[in-house]
């Protein structure tokens, strides 16, 4: 007959249990699995006597006990452009450090990003019992604002500002770049580069993004006499696609695209289709300087959302809440560099701001 191994032939290991065989307390145990601070040595000698016993925590039961369950509910709009992808996995990775872990739910397409059409997914995870909401370029309601006021869910708009029926900012803490001030940015860099037929690819008009990009770049250029093109892209690749084709027929010699997502697809367009030099016969300029932007195949000049910043700034302000700050805040945005690469020509005289040129064929890059 085989040895009996009576921890084995147990049906339920205990936090206990796993203290008494890693020779620690039962705290200890705690703060391993809850993610809080603990020491090297201790979280192994946790960690390896949970694994000897097949040991689980029940998070479910922990969450009723203290009352908070550590998850953080996301919502994103959509993930075809390559933005949220990078921005999901960075501050996935930056909330596990503060022992916090992401529950995701996608609103469904750009155009389910507006404003209250995210309110059925939010309203969903409010069912979770998550300790806080990061919606993505999603809008809310006032009427579910409210609610999660009341239900004490903070909630952190990142990459979406949002103004409620009162003209205010709802009081939200709201993470964006600084979209205005990044349009100009580029606005300034086409003038300087002698482009005078320019056109403007737009993002979906819903949103605060889309908006704020198509008014920096367009009161710029009318300062300096010049009224842009424009066809809306969507925040859509076919929509992107068809808006180039109409602005090379009126005859443009620059493109702004109100993101990488859609000046990917313009780039195609213009090169692959139309047989175009880009940027001998038509220059483009992106917006969020996503990795595919350095690929050699596009190697596209973009203004850089500076998601890391965005990403901290986001974490600050939900730990702030949860560790039970004010819920007021200030709107924060955040300024970014135009990364220039070869789909845009040099300037012809200086251009201020920040600018960093980079070399796709050198693999290198230096601040101007």
């Amino acid at each position: 007959m085989a040895d009996r191994n009576p921890e084995r032939e147990r049906t339920k290991v205990t936090s206990l249990d796993v203290a008494a065989k890693a020779g620690v307390s039962q705290s200890a145990v705690s703060r391993v699995f809850s993610g809080a601070s603990a020491s090297a040595a201790t979280t192994a000698k946790v960690r390896a006597a949970a694994d000897a016993l097949g040991y689980r925590p029940n998070v479910l039961a922990r969450s009723l006990i203290t009352g908070q369950s550590r998850i953080i509910g996301l919502v994103v709009a959509y993930l075809d452009n390559q933005f949220y992808p990078d921005a999901l996995e960075r501050l996935s990775h930056a909330l596990q450090v503060q022992g916090y872990h992401i529950m995701i739910f996608i609103a469904g397409g750009a155009q389910g990003a507006a404003e209250g059409t995210g309110d059925r997914v939010i309203d969903r995870m409010l069912d979770h019992q998550v300790d806080a909401i990061v919606a993505a370029s999603v809008g809310l309601s006032d009427a579910l604002v409210a609610r999660c006021r009341r239900a004490g869910i903070p909630v952190v708009l990142f990459n979406r500002g949002q103004i409620d029926s009162c003209g205010t900012r709802a009081g939200l803490a709201q993470i964006t770049s600084d979209n205005i001030g990044g349009a100009r940015h580029i606005a300034d860099y086409l003038l300087a580069c002698g482009h005078a037929s320019i056109g403007h690819v737009r993002g979906w008009q819903g949103s605060s993004t889309g908006r704020d990009r198509t008014m920096g770049f367009v009161d710029r250029l009318g300062a300096a006499g010049i009224v842009p093109r424009q066809e809306d892209g969507e925040y859509r690749r076919d929509h992107a696609e068809a808006a180039a084709r109409k602005l090379m027929a009126r005859g443009v010699d620059a493109i702004f695209v109100g993101n990488d997502h859609m000046a990917f697809a313009v780039l195609d367009v213009l090169r692959h289709e139309m047989g175009l030099d880009v940027p001998g016969d038509v220059a483009v300029v992106g917006y969020d300087d996503v990795p595919m932007a350095a690929w050699a195949g596009y190697d596209l000049t973009t203004l850089r959302q500076p998601v890391g910043r965005m990403i901290d700034a986001t974490v600050e302000a939900l730990l702030a809440v949860l560790g039970g700050g004010d819920q007021e805040f200030a709107a924060q945005e955040i300024g970014g560099p135009l990364v220039v690469r070869g789909s845009t020509r040099m300037p012809l005289r200086p251009v201020t701001g920040d600018i960093i040129r980079h070399n796709t064929k050198r693999n290198g890059h230096e601040r101007l």
